[in-house]
């Protein structure tokens, strides 16, 4: 079985140092690899990221991240990219990486994402300049996540985003903000390149599970939902997609939300 730990808004800062660390002790021995699905860091500092990476280091299981809108906050997205490859973390924005696990090829593509809405009641990009520069960005990123997905050849596809592809994974969030929280042209995009799940973060208050129109099961893994440090998901090698939702380890018992 190849088990896949993921998180997501761990807002990383100097009040959280050795807050994480206990419960990411033993997570070579629970998992085959490590998501991290954006908002590493608390205002985007590079700073912020190293604390991180420190937290970080006893985790022997490849790391794939993305950013998230924190991470930008300040402008230094690029600082904080920069330390983290230097660290050896995968970091993708409309980008891929295949990892051979056991003889798997795991293919991970991952992307920001952005907001835009959900059919029914989402933006547009007609008017003003700023409102077809919001909307655009998504399309991009959209565009940015089918086509890594596409390249890759590999047994098992994941879409690693920020932004949430669904609305199922943002019940329990407010509808005035769900325009911000995600955009449906990413499910579209993932469902049209094909993938075995799709891991996102950043709506605190939402749910756990969802599944794109064509199929594809969806999890929210922000810290705040899944009220744990991380999930892991197993996806077995008889012919179950999955995933699998495994039972979390005792470590990750006691955890509290530090980030703000």
């Amino acid at each position: 079985m190849i088990r896949i730990a993921a998180m997501a808004d761990v807002h990383f800062g100097a009040d959280a140092v050795g807050s994480l660390r206990p419960h990411l002790t033993h997570l070579s021995e629970r998992a085959d690899l490590l998501l991290v699905a954006g908002d590493l860091t608390r205002v985007g500092d590079p700073t912020e990221a190293m604390l991180l990476l420190d937290e970080l280091r006893e985790v022997r299981v490849p790391i794939v991240a993305v950013l998230g809108n924190h991470d930008h906050h300040t402008d230094r997205a690029a600082g904080i990219t920069a330390a983290l490859r230097g660290a050896g973390i995968h970091v993708l924005e409309g980008g891929s990486v295949t990892l051979d696990i056991d003889g798997v090829r795991v293919g991970i593509a991952g992307v920001k994402g952005f907001g835009g809405g959900f059919l029914g009641a989402c933006a547009s990009d007609f008017g003003e300049p700023e409102m077809r520069a919001f909307v655009g960005h998504t399309k991009e990123r959209a565009a940015r996540l089918e086509a890594a997905l596409r390249r890759l050849e590999c047994d098992l596809r994941i879409a690693l985003l920020h932004y949430a592809p669904v609305a199922d994974t943002l019940k329990g969030e407010r509808l005035e903000i769900y325009p911000f929280l995600g955009s449906y042209l990413l499910a579209e995009a993932i469902d049209r390149a094909g993938a075995d799940l799709a891991l996102h973060g950043h709506a605190h208050a939402g749910s756990e599970q969802g599944t794109t129109p064509g199929g594809v099961p969806v999890r929210n893994v922000a810290q705040p939902v899944l009220r744990r440090t991380l999930a892991i998901y197993g996806f077995d090698d008889a012919g179950n997609r999955g995933p699998i939702d495994l039972p979390p380890p005792p470590e990750l018992a006691g955890w509290r939300y530090l980030a703000h």
